[in-house]
């Protein structure tokens, strides 16, 4: 299947305030080849860079988040383009969804996934034929 991964499932990895939801993150990547077929957006890799030297406990060095951002890289990566943004401005003003969301869903569509996982987005939801998943659930920080 192939799932389109938002920037916290990506952060996650990384959180050690948060190891229930890093040993989920990590099972998602484990998954890859055998049962998952991923893929991020530019927007996913330029948010996971910020978020991972910047807003962790324990933020990782400017170093160690550039070679992971390579390694994410590697991973099938929808660029963002002018015709992106504009779909993603017709999704926000259609479906409600803020401006960067829509960004995410589009990148998400265009890849061809069959869901989307995101814990900041509406659990369930299904965009032409896409699957929202929350992939933490109930899954505490701590």
């Amino acid at each position: 299947m192939r799932t389109f991964l938002d920037t916290n499932v990506l952060v996650y990895l990384f959180d050690h305030g948060a190891p229930k939801k890093r040993d989920t993150a990590r099972g998602i990547l484990m998954s890859h080849g055998a049962e998952l077929e991923l893929v991020l957006s530019t927007q996913v890799l330029q948010e996971f860079y910020v978020a991972v030297t910047r807003k962790l406990a324990r933020p990782l060095s400017p170093e160690y988040a550039e070679r992971a951002v390579r390694d994410l890289a590697r991973l099938p990566v929808v660029p963002a383009s002018v015709d992106l943004v504009l779909a993603a401005v017709a999704l926000s003003r259609r479906a409600g969804f803020s401006f960067w969301d829509a960004m995410i869903v589009e990148a998400a569509l265009r890849s061809g996934a069959q869901e989307l996982l995101s814990e900041d987005l509406q659990d369930g939801r299904e965009i032409e034929g896409m699957q929202i998943r929350n992939p933490f659930g109930t899954v505490r920080a701590r």
